[in-house]
């Protein structure tokens, strides 16, 4: 699997979410609304979720592993890095 392509929405500094993201896999299948999020520990990605009928919010499509999510983590930050880079450069 390889991610083909990165797009990084920023969002409004109020609150904790930075970004919104998408990713191209293998050039053929697109995630959406891929939230890049400021926490305690510094940033992290939340996949997609959809709220369900008892509240609890699920992911709408997610990584099956630990090793997939951790990549998907560190090609998303950098990208978003990058990008805040090239913003503040301008």
């Amino acid at each position: 699997m390889q991610i083909t392509d990165v797009r990084v929405r920023k969002v409004s500094k109020e609150g904790k979410m930075r970004a919104f993201v998408s990713i191209t896999i293998d050039n053929e299948f697109a995630v959406h609304d891929i939230k890049v999020i400021e926490g305690e520990n510094g940033l992290f990605i939340a996949m997609p979720s959809r709220k369900s009928s008892d509240g609890e919010f699920r992911d709408i499509a997610h990584p099956i592993n630990a090793e997939t999510r951790a990549r998907l983590q560190e090609i998303i930050l950098a990208e978003y890095d990058k990008e805040m880079d090239n913003e503040e450069n301008t």
